[in-house]
């Protein structure tokens, strides 16, 4: 009996569904319709959009059961409210970022024909806006993710972590909470330092942690700690740009210090685990020269910038794989 393959063009079409959210989020459609039901031509008038264009982008979030309609006034719904910003639990800011990389996406067969994007558009200098986005969609899938890790790990060994890109804190706090007499240094870019200070006074944790600002391609790390913390940083470097970072880790750490790199680890044969196969594919558009590593192309980029005891020490399916050195 021949196997049911369904419908071949399903798939193809679903970007169609994706343009639809991410628009109505730029719009921030859901925000607005959050706990005021309206009319889609006051909508039109807030957002300063076609009162026909609109009403056709609201109709068909009702399709996808993000809104209801009734007599004409549009509600939203409890999957709906997953993107208001008024939801604590808000994934608004990641969905903005891939509204963001919608363009270099669009380049995708000039990239694989060329190599690489000849169009790219980088987040990080795109302005305060796409940045912002791109902070806060980080906290977005990592918050319950670095809880996880945290809890997972025994770094009672340590006395003082650098995370390096530490974005607006959202591992740096889970592995203050986690353990009371570890105290750290976040690095980062000079415009995402304000988003992490919010963070960390929200949680109570600026006592405990030193904010300092640059840029770790070209400036110097900060000295004395001895855990490092590379979290969803090496994906984003070609394997050259890795080998560099690792050393001038390796030239800060105390000794016997620790890097811990949290990303995609695939296996050798490169399409497992398939989040990472498709994340190498997004990666290839978004920048120069990154990719997802292998754990035997990271080992040996580790090995050749002096670390030891190189070890995969978690596997996972999403970027929840955790690899281990030494000095």
């Amino acid at each position: 009996m021949a196997r049911d393959l369904g419908d071949p063009l399903e798939e193809v079409r679903s970007f169609m569904k994706s343009r639809v959210i991410l628009t109505a989020s730029q719009l921030d459609l859901f925000t607005l319709l959050d706990q005021t039901p309206v009319s889609a031509q006051t909508l039109a008038q807030t957002t300063g959009t076609d009162l026909r264009a609109l009403t056709r982008l609201l109709d068909c979030l009702v399709t996808f059961d993000y809104l209801t309609k009734a007599n004409g006034i549009y509600a939203l719904t409890d999957k709906g409210a997953q993107f208001s910003s008024k939801n604590p639990e808000s994934v608004l800011p990641m969905v903005l970022h891939l509204a963001h990389i919608w363009h270099n996406w669009h380049h995708l067969t000039e990239t694989v024909r060329q190599g690489s994007n000849p169009h790219r558009q980088s987040v990080v200098h795109s302005g305060p806006e796409a940045l912002a986005a791109f902070i806060g969609a980080m906290h977005v899938v990592g918050k319950n993710l670095a809880r996880d890790i945290a809890a997972s790990l025994n770094l009672s060994p340590f006395k003082q972590l650098l995370d390096i890109g530490g974005a607006s804190g959202t591992y740096t706090i889970a592995f203050l909470e986690r353990n009371p007499s570890l105290r750290a240094v976040l690095f980062d870019l000079p415009e995402v330092l304000p988003m992490a200070q919010e963070r960390l006074h929200a949680h109570n944790l600026l006592d405990r942690v030193r904010l300092v600002a640059g840029d770790f391609y070209v400036d110097p790390l900060p000295t004395g700690c001895d855990l490092v913390l590379l979290s969803a940083i090496i994906h984003q470097n070609s394997p050259e740009q890795n080998v560099a970072l690792y050393r001038k880790i390796r030239d800060v750490l105390e000794p016997g210090g620790c890097l811990l790199i949290r990303d995609h680890i695939m296996e050798p044969d490169r399409i497992h685990p398939p989040a990472g196969a498709l994340f190498a594919i997004n990666m290839l558009v978004n920048t120069e020269g990154g990719d997802t590593y292998t754990f035997e192309e990271t080992k040996a980029a580790l090995h050749e910038a002096g670390f030891r005891n190189v070890a995969f020490v978690r596997k996972g399916l999403q970027m929840d794989c955790l690899v281990q050195a030494f000095v």
